[in-house]
């Protein structure tokens, strides 16, 4: 007879244990030779040594599973009980295609035929470019991948910034310390976290800074090394911006920029980095430039026409800006 602990590291255990305790019921009953105990988020387990050896193995699956999934169910628990997590992803799909599970279990996957370009360029490359209109999935995309490979151990953080720039607003003097004020432009980055990581375990990674969500100007001076960064709204950063940012790459760090070049909010359209960033990196090896086009809008399906008719109004606002510079299409010509 011997006693020991197993503690749920990263592990919520109200989601473990279920409502009223259905799922912590149902694992300990399949091991009727043993005493289970729970105490928050540690296990404490007494009985026969051989017996606690299979209850661990068996608990190491149920707990990798909702590492993977950010959920579990009775009927995963009978799976994993019975089969091991092979079985139980067979059942869930296929494993191979997802990026993550967000916090409802629900699979994050490539959608779009940009997207998974996206993915399959990720394995190869250690930087990452990707631009074209809203609602294509650039920084969703790149938040799952940047999720995954924390998950997974290949990076020990992640690091999320944009530039500090006002969408043709100026919201005036904003209340609070840095961060509360600071907050409002990376919003979008924190939604896109909540739906892939459950909420206790994003307030532990915020507080130990294993994910850093900071301005672009917070990066000046730094060496990021054995990170994942990503940069959203990348058209907004001016060039001296992004080269800095470009060069705060460390060793076993990856990389990915998104932006879309056609909603630039500087003052002079002109100083955007991203641009120009575009044009002098696409032959470098290692990495990878993608265009996202209308096909890859994954929100409303009104959006995928908004698009469409605002650039056909820039291209004739292209188009009738040319004529009137042509030869012979001046004040002059007409006079003579």
């Amino acid at each position: 007879m011997i006693e020991k602990q197993i503690h749920l590291r990263g592990i919520d255990p109200k989601i473990l244990y279920g409502v009223h305790n259905k799922l912590l019921n149902k694992i300990t009953s399949g091991f009727p030779k043993i005493k289970v105990i729970a105490r928050g988020d540690v296990f404490k387990v007494v009985g026969d040594e051989n017996e606690i050896r299979i209850f661990e193995e068996k608990m190491e699956k149920i707990l990798q599973f909702l590492h993977d999934h950010n959920e579990i169910t009775e009927d995963d628990v009978d799976r994993l009980l019975e089969n091991g997590l092979e079985e139980t992803f067979s059942k869930n799909g296929n494993k191979k295609d997802v990026l993550v599970y967000g916090n409802s279990g629900k699979p994050i996957k490539a959608r779009t035929i940009h997207q998974k370009v996206f993915v399959e360029d990720y394995e190869f490359n250690d930087l990452l470019i990707t631009f074209g209109p809203a609602g294509t999935g650039k920084t969703y995309t790149a938040i799952a991948l940047a999720v995954r490979a924390l998950k997974n151990r290949q990076v020990r953080r992640i690091i999320l910034t944009r530039p500090a720039v006002e969408a043709g607003e100026h919201l005036g003097f904003l209340p609070g310390d840095v961060r509360e004020k600071l907050d409002p432009y990376l919003q979008p980055l924190y939604d896109a976290l909540r739906d892939m990581i459950p909420p206790k375990k994003l307030s532990n990674f915020i507080e130990d800074e294993t994910i850093q969500i900071a301005p672009l100007a917070f990066m000046r001076g730094r060496t990021l090394e054995n990170a994942f960064v990503v940069m959203d709204e990348a058209q907004n950063a001016t060039l001296s911006q992004l080269k800095m940012f470009l060069t705060r790459m460390g060793v076993n760090s990856k990389f990915i920029i998104t932006g879309d070049i056609t909603q630039i909010d500087l003052p002079n359209k002109r100083d955007s980095g991203l641009v120009l960033a575009i044009q002098l990196l696409d032959e470098i090896e290692g990495i990878s430039i993608i265009e996202f086009d209308e096909r890859d809008i994954v929100r409303h399906k009104l959006v995928k026409d908004i698009v469409r008719a605002y650039d056909h109004y820039d291209n004739r606002q292209t188009d009738n800006s040319y004529g009137k510079n042509k030869p012979g299409n001046n004040d002059k010509d007409f006079n003579h």
